[in-house]
């Protein structure tokens, strides 16, 4: 079948797997050694700006990085103006993503396309996934991304895997928008991503068929 990169996998209720119930899943590498992806509509009880704060071991250092709490002090080091500084501030208290069931304790940033980090992966012209450090230290600063989200651990299927679940009707799926990535709140993307194939919520089930 085609890959389904760049794609949002969508859960369907004849899945069977409680922990994927509902969730939106962006499909970041899919060939035939198997498939990669974030869930990006299931988070964690903590916000992005206390997980930078466990992770950041130069304690001293962290008005530098922009993760102090001290707003007026954040605004003078790194140069923001008020309107600024409310962007960062509401981009750190975004909440983390739980990404899949596998290497949670690992951070992935799923973010608009902006060159220099150390491991990153291009997924199209308008996004990219970064795993290094340097990524999550940049947060919260003017040198971030314009967009980004941070997920804890991924979801995998190995080869063959997902199309035999998208047979079994597990899965329906639609082409990733970033205004559902990005803009729109995490309790309503599985809502919002379904509406995209014109499909009714009260009338899903578990025989209907996948797009």
């Amino acid at each position: 079948m085609d890959s389904l990169e760049n794609q949002f996998l969508i859960a369907m209720p004849s899945l069977g797997d409680p922990y994927f119930n509902k969730t939106v899943t962006y499909i970041c590498e899919h060939n035939e050694e198997g498939a990669m992806g974030l869930i990006i509509n299931l988070p964690v009880n903590i916000t992005l700006s206390d997980l930078l704060k466990q992770i950041d071991p130069e304690e001293d250092d962290k008005s530098v990085k922009g993760h102090d709490s001290s707003s007026s002090k954040l605004a003078k080091t790194i140069g923001l103006t008020d309107n600024s500084l409310t962007d960062i501030t509401n981009s750190l208290e975004q909440l983390v993503l739980t990404g899949g069931p596998i290497a949670q304790q690992r951070g992935f940033v799923l973010h608009s396309s902006q060159k220099g980090w150390s491991s990153s992966l291009v997924l199209n012209k308008e996004l990219m996934i970064t795993t290094s450090k340097d990524i999550l230290m940049a947060l919260g600063t003017e040198k971030a991304p314009e967009q980004f989200m941070v997920t804890l651990g991924y979801a995998g299927w190995g080869p063959g895997q997902l199309e035999k679940e998208l047979q079994e009707n597990s899965w329906l799926t639609t082409p990733a928008d970033s205004d559902i990535l990005f803009n729109t709140p995490i309790e309503l993307r599985w809502k919002k991503a379904t509406e995209k194939l014109g499909i009714d919520l009260a009338h899903l089930s578990s025989d209907i068929g996948h797009a």
